[in-house]
């Protein structure tokens, strides 16, 4: 009996898989387009908001007309759709090979300005841990990706029309390097880690010169150096600070050593 149920069930099988052989194949509403009428057609879906759509017709583009203008204009727009479509890993990637490919091309710039802009969203994400999480779990490394990206485009490019915005671009993540690496001195000074917090307030005064996070990150060594009893350097500190934030909200509340100084900042 069981053998005939398995005759059965493999009989069955064998004609589900037939009648399937025999459906057909869903067409290809693309099949016989013209260069000029893909790109069209991609771009409507691209300027739809129809981002996923339009990176399949620029691919369907790209593949069936791969030499040409239309091929070279697909695959920047790929990386764009991709960018739009918030999947970075792929626009990256497609950017990427977009440089590789066409290091020449007239609107390579453009691809230098959008692998920035990839970086410079995912990092926006980065910048909540000021609010919402210890800034110690938190890795800058679309921050400084972001800002690498940006620099490249401004040295390789000066007369770009991307660069007036990367140069002001760069100058936020400035900040926003800055203020994290000050997050993560006073989370060393809170912990009773002073020459941690020492060390890494002296690496945003040496790196981010034109940064606000300056004010704290010297205030920062101060306290730092007064825990350690290191007078002389605390004196130092102290002197360098007063002329230059002295009217600094930080000095309001010198006078009281135990408070929690960090509370009032922002």
């Amino acid at each position: 009996m069981q053998k005939k149920l398995s005759v059965i069930a493999a009989t069955v099988v064998l004609l589900g898989l037939s009648a399937c052989s025999l459906l057909p194949e869903k067409a290809d509403e693309t099949k016989g387009w013209s260069a000029t009428k893909l790109y069209s057609e991609a771009m409507e879906e691209l300027n739809g908001g129809h981002y996923e759509r339009a990176v399949q017709l620029f691919e369907k583009l790209e593949s069936s007309y791969p030499f040409g203008t239309y091929a070279q204009q697909a695959q920047m727009n790929i990386a764009y759709a991709q960018y739009k479509a918030q999947d970075q890993a792929q626009a990256l990637a497609a950017v990427e090979r977009f440089i590789k490919l066409h290091p020449n091309h007239a609107n390579v710039d453009y691809m230098y300005y959008l692998r920035g802009l990839i970086n410079f969203n995912d990092q926006i994400s980065f910048l909540n841990f000021i609010y919402e999480q210890d800034p110690t779990e938190r890795d800058p490394k679309a921050t400084r990706e972001a800002y690498a990206a940006f620099k490249a485009l401004v040295e390789k490019f000066p007369n770009s029309q991307y660069t007036p915005d990367a140069i002001d671009r760069m100058k936020y993540l400035i900040n926003a390097m800055a203020s994290y690496e000050v997050h993560v001195a006073r989370y060393y000074y809170r912990r009773g880690a002073y020459l941690a917090a020492i060390n890494r307030a002296q690496g945003v005064i040496a790196d981010y010169r034109d940064s606000p996070s300056i004010e704290e990150a010297l205030y920062i060594m101060i306290r730092g150096y007064d825990k350690m009893g290191n007078k002389a350097l605390h004196d130092d500190a102290l002197r360098v600070f007063k002329q230059n934030y002295p009217e600094s909200k930080f000095l309001k509340g010198d006078a009281d050593k135990d408070k929690a100084w960090w509370k009032f900042w922002g």
